[in-house]
């Protein structure tokens, strides 16, 4: 049940759009499919809106919008949470938390070569939730381990579902909240999230890995028991193609690079246009290649989508439509230069 590289596409989940059915058809359109998640849809599709179902203390305000954590009802709540802890039923998204993930799950994927599925990870799930006192529940060292294996728990349930319907399933741990790991956290530094991280990839099943879009310490990063690991590499080129060595011991081991190249934020999307995409992409395999990481390896490990999710956009959904577009376009073009359809 290996992640398949060779080039092929998919992206991001968290997507502008309000088109439930729009948004299913763009994420299917690519070789490697996945649910959208649609906050401007409705607030139950943010992600950490999703992540904080049945999570015991959290006091969710639809109206507003907000999304917070109380000690006290944790404390009340703690004890019916614990004896839904072995029902795996208990920590899938429900059809109220997402009308997308339950229509993605109507679907026959069984023809993809994968499918994808995602969860708010840890860190940033306990980074963005604050609790009574605006404290995030990342530095509660009673709330933590809690959060850590409620979260792994919510990741196998969704991955053993998807590999219903594909056997080559996996799961991205969406952890945006890492690259503020090492800045000045009071109660929180890196040793303490390598060691919580550790844990909670041995909880997880495979294959899984990390997704974001920020620039954390690659070498950490990296060294994590990961499969697979998507960055913006639009924005952090330079930065990550320095770091050869982690990369290649990444690679050795089986785990996989999603290159997001495609910017989809308006206006570093009208300046850009394949071919200058398609250099940037290459000037980095160029780097790595001369540190040692020969090419028709990291193609076979490699897939590639958009640089990032993007909400923003003056032309809501349209930048992102044809970021997706230009996506498949770079694939069809790379798999055809390197001869990647050869090797299927």
């Amino acid at each position: 049940m290996a992640i398949p590289g060779s080039l092929l596409t998919t992206a991001m989940a968290v997507m502008p759009h309000v088109d439930v059915k729009k948004a299913l058809d763009t994420a299917l359109s690519l070789d490697i499919p996945f649910w959208p998640q649609l906050p401007n849809y409705s607030y139950y599709e943010d992600m950490y809106v999703q992540a904080a179902e049945h999570f015991p203390g959290i006091i969710l305000n639809m109206e507003k919008r907000t999304l917070r954590f109380s000690m006290e009802k944790f404390i009340a709540e703690f004890e019916e949470a614990m004896t839904h802890f072995d029902q795996p039923d208990y920590f899938d998204i429900s059809k109220t938390y997402s009308v997308v993930y339950h229509e993605f799950l109507s679907k026959d994927l069984s023809s993809y070569p994968a499918i994808r599925g995602q969860l708010e990870g840890p860190i940033s799930f306990g980074f963005n939730i604050k609790d009574q006192d605006d404290r995030p529940i990342l530095f509660d060292d009673t709330v933590r381990p809690f959060m850590i294996e409620f979260m792994a728990k919510r990741i196998n349930v969704q991955l053993s579902r998807l590999k219903k319907l594909n056997p080559n399933a996996f799961m991205f741990v969406d952890e945006p909240g890492l690259q503020f790991l090492f800045s000045a956290m009071a109660g929180y530094g890196d040793l303490k999230a390598k060691e919580d991280l550790d844990l909670f990839f041995s909880m997880i099943d495979s294959p899984r890995g990390i997704h974001l879009c920020g620039n954390p310490d690659w070498d950490f990063l990296l060294g994590l028991d990961l499969d697979i690991l998507s960055l913006d590499l639009y924005t952090n080129a330079e930065i990550f193609s320095s770091y050869g060595a982690a990369i290649k011991r990444f690679l050795s081991r089986g785990g996989v690079i999603v290159w997001g190249i495609v910017p989809t934020g308006f206006e570093n999307f009208e300046k850009e246009n394949i071919p200058s995409l398609i250099k940037r992409l290459e000037e980095v395999w160029d780097i790595l290649e001369k540190k040692g990481i020969e090419k028709s390896s990291l193609f076979s490990m490699s897939l590639l989508s958009p640089a990032t999710c993007c909400l923003i956009n003056p032309d809501r959904e349209k930048t992102v439509e044809k970021a997706f577009k230009t996506i498949k376009e770079i694939s069809r073009q790379l798999r055809e230069k390197y001869r990647l359809n050869e090797n299927e």
